[in-house]
């Protein structure tokens, strides 16, 4: 059993799935990671994070969650490091948090589902279906294998979804808010403000600055986690070209059956020219064949019956198409016809036809002879895809019998070929030179994801240029670059540190004296360096929203004081400090704009139906009673992120 499941999970043979379903789910009801449920699958646990009724959430939940995040920040990010995700650490545990408590709750309310509804849903999913749009069990375990999940993982997590559905959502579903309670609100977004604004830019203090060795090693003692190298690994490619092989060469009796089953795409088809009377009784058809034998032209023969040229004008067509317009007894009553002979009556289930061939257009495709080179060809690309094929399944056996990487190379007399340390992007920091080649990007992808201790795998490759065997042959883990590598850069960042300091400090003294009743221009004038003038700033609250983020800081400072009052707020995208103050405040009143009303209106309904959501849940998690260990949490925390934030 274990050899069977080793290699379902580890199968190469993959579909190109979509998981916006999944992610769907996940957005849904804020469990921001499944891989939680696996840890079902291994036994016990090491230690409790948090219980939340009879159910634990274990350091193992959270490694698993935790590498998904990880995993998901690499989209974007080749080189994402746990370091980068350290402050989705909380988000991540209160998920798997309330993913228990909404189960707990569920189940001892007796609102169980059943075996049947849960394979529903698995059968609906894209997926899971085969080339005949019903459930297929190998397209089933490709996902699973796709994901580096069970079956178990699938169905807790539609467990989740489903009962959020059913149970979490209709609580939470057409809340109502009077326009009573949005106008004010409304009048809120209208409120106009005057005031002044002033920055202090860091960039005016760097003149000067110039860190000693002992300043920049004492800095980069202190901040040593901003320098931190991404993850690297050494990996073992074994590449798997459909050329290299053998395919049995196509025998002659196989060209000629292939070039027999395929006569009309090698040998052509002959073509007539046909003109068709369809009438419904034999008589009216007699009538139409005897004027056209007397010499008429087809078309006058058949005007007396009500068709008119356009009515009998069928043009070219093969055996096979007119067969398909006018059924086989009819087609071949047609095709054993001369050129200009007229066929008929012929009686069909469309009524009775007389036919005349127009013209008679022999076949001009190519014969065998001048089809066996194309035909030979395609034949041994077959041959050799299954070759190939068989080939991979072989080695797939191999590891999931326990071969190793090099064990499984050299029985199949494939060369390994060993990267340099590199990053998840692919890049190698003692050769900036080096590139990892384009065309084995699954494999460098495959390589970071999988586990420094798990059994090769085989990824296939893109454009039908076949597989790679991979495996991880050791791992670099994060660490802060060496000083001596990135001098420069440290320098520049305690320059701006220093620049920013002072930056802050001659900000707060202009702000302390315009606080005092001093203007901006006597407090700006007093500064030790030439400080840009303030600026005259009028704004409604509406626009704090639409501002960007090079003024929206200093305009929600503007909007959060009283009249008369100033305050110094850092600017966050770090070019230095605003001092702002209030000198004006004008009321905005909504009823000049009733469509805004009707808009904070919406817009708080859909905050109140997320509110109420999240009480209902908050009310579960309270029947259930949630225990967090609070010295475990940021234990595991420290030692997945290296942050005890």
């Amino acid at each position: 059993m274990l050899s069977a499941f080793r290699r379902l999970s580890k199968s190469a043979v993959g579909t190109i799935i979509v998981v916006l379903f999944l992610l769907a789910i996940l957005a849904s009801f804020a469990v921001a990671d499944i891989a939680n449920v696996r840890s079902s699958s291994f036994g016990g646990s090491s230690s409790s994070l948090a219980t939340v009724g009879d159910e634990m959430i274990t350091e193992r939940d959270m490694d698993s969650a935790m590498r998904r995040v990880l995993n998901q920040a690499r989209q974007q990010n080749p080189e994402a490091t746990y370091a980068n995700i350290a402050g989705q650490f909380g988000a991540v545990l209160d998920s798997l948090i309330d993913e228990r408590a909404l189960l707990a709750f569920a189940a001892d309310h007796g609102f169980v589902l059943s075996k049947r509804l849960v394979d529903a849903e698995i059968a609906s999913l894209p997926q899971t279906r085969g080339l005949d749009g019903k459930f297929s069990e190998q397209a089933y375990a490709q996902f699973l294998s796709q994901q580096q999940m069970t079956d178990a993982d699938v169905r807790r997590l539609l467990n989740v979804a489903l009962t959020q559905r059913l149970v979490l959502a209709p609580g939470a579903v057409e809340a109502r808010v009077p326009l009573g309670v949005a106008r004010p609100y409304a009048s809120m977004l209208l409120e106009q403000r005057e005031g002044e604004v002033a920055l202090v830019p860091a960039e005016a203090f760097r003149a000067g600055l110039s860190p000693s060795d002992g300043d920049l090693q004492a800095f980069y003692a202190q901040n040593s986690r901003n320098y931190l190298v991404p993850e690297q690994r050494v990996l073992r490619i074994a590449k798997i070209d459909p050329a290299s092989v053998p395919g049995a060469t196509p025998t002659e009796a196989e060209i000629a059956a292939y070039y027999k089953a395929n006569q009309a795409t090698y040998g052509g088809a002959e073509t007539r020219v046909i003109s068709q009377a369809v009438v419904q009784t034999q008589a009216v058809a007699n009538g139409i064949a005897q004027r056209a034998r007397g010499g008429a032209a087809f078309a006058a023969a058949a005007a007396p019956a009500g068709l008119s040229a356009e009515d009998v004008s069928v043009g070219p067509q093969t055996r096979a198409e007119f067969g398909s317009l006018a059924g086989d007894a009819v087609a071949n009553a047609a095709f054993a016809a001369a050129k200009g002979g007229i066929v008929g009556p012929v009686k069909s289930d469309l009524g009775w036809h007389v036919i005349k061939i127009d013209d008679v257009r022999a076949a001009s495709g190519k014969s065998l002879a001048q089809s066996r080179g194309e035909i030979a060809a395609l034949l041994t690309a077959n041959k050799r895809t299954e070759a190939l094929t068989d080939f991979v399944t072989k080695i797939e056996d191999q590891i999931a019998d326990g071969a190793s990487l090099a064990e499984t190379a050299a029985a199949a007399k494939l060369t390994v070929t060993p990267t340099p340390a590199i990053t998840a992007a692919g890049a190698a920091r003692s050769n900036p030179a080096y590139k990892f080649p384009a065309e084995l990007a699954p494999a460098l992808k495959a390589g970071f994801a999988m586990a420094a201790d798990d059994d090769p795998e085989v990824v296939t490759l893109p454009n039908d240029a076949g597989y790679a065997l991979v495996g991880v042959d050791s791992v670099i883990e994060s660490a802060p670059a060496p000083l001596a590598q990135i001098k420069d850069q440290v320098r520049d960042d305690w320059i701006k540190r220093k620049s920013s300091d002072k930056a802050r400090a001659v900000a707060a003294d202009i702000a302390a004296k315009v606080a005092r009743g001093a203007s901006f221009q006597q407090a700006l004038a007093g500064s030790t360096v030439k400080l840009p003038p303030a600026q005259v700033v009028n704004a409604r609250r509406l626009q704090i929203s639409q501002a960007d983020a090079a003024v929206a800081a200093p305009l929600k400072m503007m909007f959060a004081l009283a009249k008369g009052k100033s305050r110094m707020v850092a600017d966050p995208q770090g070019r230095g400090y605003f001092i702002v103050k209030t000198n004006k405040v004008i009321p905005g009143n909504a009823l000049t704009n009733p469509s805004l009303i009707t808009q904070t209106q919406m817009a708080f309904q859909q905050t109140a139906s997320d509110e109420l959501g999240a009480q209902l849940l908050a009310a579960m998690k309270a029947d259930q009673g949630v225990k967090r260990n609070e010295d475990k949490i940021t234990a595991a925390r420290q030692r997945i992120t290296g942050s005890g934030n």
